[in-house]
């Protein structure tokens, strides 16, 4: 066994969450630095929670999310082992959370409106401002289409065309969420909580197709945007758009630590490439 129980993290008595996903968390964290392997075997249900003090449903209620994250498959009999990441779509929140725990974190997006970044980061810089995440630096760069040029999607459902109106509602909605996003991530800075905290935002003219995250240079998380016709209200009115749909959108995961046979580092390395290219070339430094 590459790791001894008692080398894993306790439960934090001061974290709201139930043990069952907190033990999930810890074991997460295991399986993500390699401390466990991929193939191998996890201690016993018995052995983890006598390691936490514990009921074994509570264990089971642990294993049970690591599963459903493809993180472990559970053979009858036999136990729990470690599996290699595939390009099966899994949770986006638990690894962004994972990513908080280093000492530098990095995380890159690429997509429509940065909603959903919005959603997944609030519960790490809150454990930062708690003093229960303690980075060195944060550094978060969000890459958007620009919402004040013409652009295929969003657009009148008619007509197809494009329409100032639903670009201004796009843009509403982009600024909600980057703008507290920045100003989450630099008031970390400010109140000496991290050293080095940044949030930067450019645009591109370039129609929002798909959304990518790259967290710590090490992970890719890649879905698309389904076009899907529905209602807005425009100046009071019901108006009927074509729009970029991202909050239910399946994403598929590559980790650089995947089997060695697979794509995944040549995947992740790529997307470092395209985020960075589109990011030093065309894109330009959003307005708010």
């Amino acid at each position: 066994m590459a790791t001894e129980l008692e080398d894993l993290a306790g439960l934090d008595p001061d974290d709201p969450r139930p043990p069952s996903q907190q033990i999930a968390n810890v074991l997460r964290a295991a399986i993500r630095t390699r401390k466990f392997e991929p193939g191998e075997k996890l201690p016993s249900q018995h052995d983890i929670a006598r390691r936490y003090n514990v009921a074994r449903e509570t264990v089971k209620a642990a294993l049970r999310v690591l599963r459903d994250e493809r993180l472990i498959v559970t053979r009858q009999g036999s136990g729990a082992f470690v599996r290699a990441q595939t390009e099966r779509p899994v949770g986006l929140r638990p690894h962004v959370e994972a990513a908080f725990e280093r000492a530098h974190v990095t995380i890159d997006f690429a997509g429509f409106s940065g909603e959903t970044l919005h959603g997944v980061l609030t519960e790490p810089l809150d454990k930062i401002r708690a003093g229960r995440l303690t980075p060195e630096s944060v550094a978060v760069r969000i890459l958007l289409p620009d919402t004040s040029q013409p652009m295929a999607l969003p657009a009148l459902a008619q007509t197809q065309a494009d329409d100032p109106a639903v670009r201004q509602r796009a843009a509403r909605i982009t600024r909600r969420h980057t703008d507290a996003i920045i100003e989450a991530v630099r008031e970390l800075g400010d109140l000496g909580l991290v050293k080095d905290a940044r949030a930067e935002v450019r645009v591109h003219r370039a129609a929002p197709l798909f959304k990518l995250y790259i967290l710590n240079g090490e992970e890719v998380f890649f879905g698309f945007y389904p076009v899907v016709e529905h209602t807005v209200t425009i100046d009071g009115k019901p108006v009927a758009i074509y729009d970029p749909m991202g909050k239910d959108a399946i994403l598929f995961h590559r980790d650089i630590s995947d089997d060695e046979t697979s794509d995944a580092a040549q995947y992740v390395e790529q997307a470092r490439t395209w985020f960075d290219s589109m990011w030093s070339t065309i894109a330009y430094d959003y307005t708010p």
